[in-house]
């Protein structure tokens, strides 16, 4: 299969969609003082092996781009490499032109090509970009933060954390090993088959009493800014200093929760949207979300770990926060006991700083997750064609009908969490959310960004499988 076919099966048709004039020129219009970003492939070393992956890098060899709130998203992305490719700006509203799916409606860049960007950046918040094709699992993503001017006041000191799952096989290999049949048997249930296949991880039971899958790559190895807990990244910080923590989930099939050890911080922000503050040491992130924490260090001379536990697994990874003249432990890379599985506490906790008007929905639609884990197919299927006028506050609801979860991404909006399970409450602003295994979510979006937007999981091989499709404007 190739990649150009890959991840635009479910968009594929956009190209017919009317695109106003103004939003093509957007998305072509000519660089003046814009910052350059070039795709390139790179050299690293995972566990005293050499890796060949991809990179995202600014002017000055920084990975990413920056941002203040306000500033204009004026970027010339360049491919320096032999093969197409496109980027996805997730989280950040842009205009439809220039969402970054392959098709839809513009074409994958090419080799030695380039492509210009203009539109405004928008609010503030941590987002991050990444390749809409498989080349996403060779960390073909980097961060993408928008600076608040207000925070400028602050004496607080930034850490950027960008997650990754990693294996020396190609994407192409490790697709295939999940669509070829399963050695280790299955369970037909309800139309959804239950496997203990190679590399899958079979959960306690869920709310329903029913054993879930959760992990189905075990990957070689799990990166922290591109880094293994054989050599974790060492962030020098100030004793008794406050440190906002900026945490990337770009991992392509893996979920994790956060772990702050001896430390107790405050989430303060969700994929980019600011809550009200939850105080805790643990927090989960699905595959695509963002959480920033806000943390004040104690005055001993200590280190201080920030580690990414594997979900319902012993694999960790992470970096170390150090003050000067700090020692710091040997942390291995395996936990002794296996990290908790993702479920929706904390979800229902959240709360949104800036929620949606109270308003009722003109259009609503049920969304069934579903899937074959034997045969590796995964779709999304709805009660009618999620078809909405500009204007519109439309909900969906999102009922995951596999035993796997299923990070659920909608480009080119943010939604507010409004329900789970059918129960109402007014939750956190997001781009991504997580539906486990026999559960509901509901999130209310305000249809105000023309286009045909890609709607699928996050988990990059469920996508690759089907479970992919569109939010499109009648006009």
């Amino acid at each position: 299969m190739k990649r150009r076919d890959i991840l635009k099966g479910a968009v594929a048709g956009a190209a017919a969609f009317a695109i106003p004039s103004s939003l093509l020129a957007a998305a072509s219009a000519s660089q003046s003082e814009g910052q350059m970003l070039g795709i390139s492939r790179r050299t690293i070393e995972v566990n005293g092996k050499a890796a060949s992956v991809f990179g995202l890098r600014g002017a000055e060899g920084a990975p990413g781009l920056r941002f203040r709130a306000g500033d204009g998203f004026n970027v010339l992305l360049r491919n320096e490499t032999p093969e197409p490719t496109i980027i996805h700006w997730h989280g950040l509203t842009t205009p439809w032109p220039s969402d970054g799916v392959a098709d839809a409606p513009l074409p994958l860049i090419g080799a030695r090509a380039d492509r210009s960007f203009d539109f405004p950046v928008g609010e503030p918040g941590t987002f991050w970009m990444h390749a809409h094709t498989l080349q996403e699992q060779l960390l073909l993503a980097a961060p993408l933060i928008v600076t608040d001017p207000k925070d400028d006041a602050r004496d607080e000191q930034e850490v950027v954390i960008l997650l990754h799952d990693f294996s020396f096989s190609s994407p192409e290999e490790l697709l295939a090993r999940l669509q070829s049949k399963n050695t280790g048997g299955s369970m037909p249930m309800d139309g959804m088959a239950m496997s203990g296949g190679a590399g899958n991880t079979m959960a306690g039971m869920n709310d329903g009493g029913m054993a879930t899958d959760i992990n189905d790559i075990d990957y070689d190895a799990y990166l922290a800014n591109d880094r293994s807990l054989n050599d974790p990244e060492i962030v020098e910080v100030e004793r008794g200093g406050r440190v906002r923590v900026r945490i990337i989930n770009g991992a392509t099939a893996t979920a994790f929760t956060m772990d702050l050890g001896e430390l107790e911080g405050d989430l303060i922000a969700v994929d980019g949207q600011p809550v009200e503050p939850v105080r805790g040491r643990r927090f989960p992130m699905t595959m695509g979300q963002r959480i920033d924490v806000r943390l004040q260090l104690p005055r001993e001379l200590n280190s201080f770990p920030i580690l990414a536990l594997r979900e319902g697994s012993k694999e960790q990874t992470g970096i170390v926060l150090r003050p000067a003249g700090a020692a710091v432990a040997k942390i291995g890379p395996a936990a002794d006991v296996d990290a908790p599985v993702l479920e929706l506490a904390l979800e229902a906790q959240l709360r949104a700083m800036s929620p949606l008007a109270s308003r009722s929905a003109e259009k609503t639609f049920e969304m069934a997750l579903t899937g074959d884990m034997a045969a590796y197919r995964w779709g999304l299927e709805t009660n009618a064609p999620l078809l909405v006028d500009r204007g519109d506050r439309v909900e969906v609801t999102l009922r995951n009908d596999t035993m796997m979860a299923h990070p659920m991404h909608l480009h080119g909006h943010h939604f507010q969490v409004v329900a789970i399970d059918g129960q109402r409450f007014q939750g956190a602003v997001r781009d991504t959310v997580l539906v486990p295994p026999m559960r509901s979510v509901t999130i209310a979006v305000d249809a105000g960004n023309p286009g045909k937007w890609a709607f699928h999981c996050h988990h990059l091989y469920h996508m690759a499988s089907g479970m992919m499709s569109t939010f499109a404007y009648r006009s």
